[in-house]
């Protein structure tokens, strides 16, 4: 039979057995969050941690059972970057575009964050205090629950996905976009494409030299607006 499964937050801080504890899971968090900013997410190994804190590996499993738990602490830490004391507006879009504006600005200190493997349910403390806050921006809305949680995990996705493609412009070759967007446009300009030259020609202040970040919140506005208008489904 298999074993069932306790997620980190459900057990105690530190083990029983062995010699005391002597580190925190928040000492474990920041010393695997340094490795993975300083060297990517590879670095922060359940070995580099323990050299990073002076420790054998195997003295970590007095408080994480292996490196998912280290990978849960990790992303929980830095969701507690994201300032949650700022006074909601009552305007659900609004307040949830700034807030998916600050936890793209952690994604993007964290270039590690992208290559986390992506979990629906990966939340610790500061996860579930991030998810109130984002139920709070939309408690006017008309919505049932499973709808508002929808939303939220898909304006998640969103700040995930455009954090990481910001993150590859700014490591890509210089002038490979202009030469895709050059490549976008000469073939819509030869007629083969008539729907991609309308699509151009339409909106060419939003066209696809613009850089991710400059279409984020305009983006993601777009999005909120449809989602919230469309009702309970």
């Amino acid at each position: 039979m298999a074993q069932e499964q306790v997620t980190v937050w459900a057990r105690p801080e530190r083990g029983t057995r062995g010699p005391a504890a002597v580190h925190s899971r928040a000492e474990l968090a920041a010393a695997a969050v340094a490795l993975a900013d300083r060297d990517g997410l590879a670095a922060a190994s359940m070995r580099g941690v323990a050299r990073a804190l002076g420790t054998g590996q195997a003295s970590l499993y007095r408080y994480i059972s292996g490196r998912d738990d280290l990978l849960d602490l990790m992303t929980d830490a830095v969701a507690g970057e994201v300032r949650l004391d700022i006074p909601l507006s009552g305007d659900p879009v609004e307040d949830l575009v700034a807030l998916a504006s600050r936890t793209k600005a952690v994604h993007l200190r964290h270039p590690w964050l992208s290559d986390i493997p992506p979990e629906p349910l990966r939340l610790g403390p500061r996860g579930l205090d991030h998810l109130e806050y984002a139920l709070s921006a939309l408690a006017s809305a008309p919505l049932p629950g499973r709808v508002k949680m929808e939303i939220i995990g898909l304006m998640n996705a969103l700040v995930a996905q455009f954090a990481r493609t910001e993150l590859q412009e700014s490591r890509g070759r210089p002038g490979r976009r202009e030469a895709q967007t050059a490549y976008l446009s000469g073939a819509a300009a030869r007629g083969a494409h008539p729907r991609i030259a309308a699509a151009l020609a339409h909106g060419a202040g939003a066209g696809p030299a613009q850089l991710p970040a400059e279409l984020f919140e305009g983006m993601m506005r777009r999005v909120l607006d449809g989602l919230l208008a469309s009702g309970p489904s």
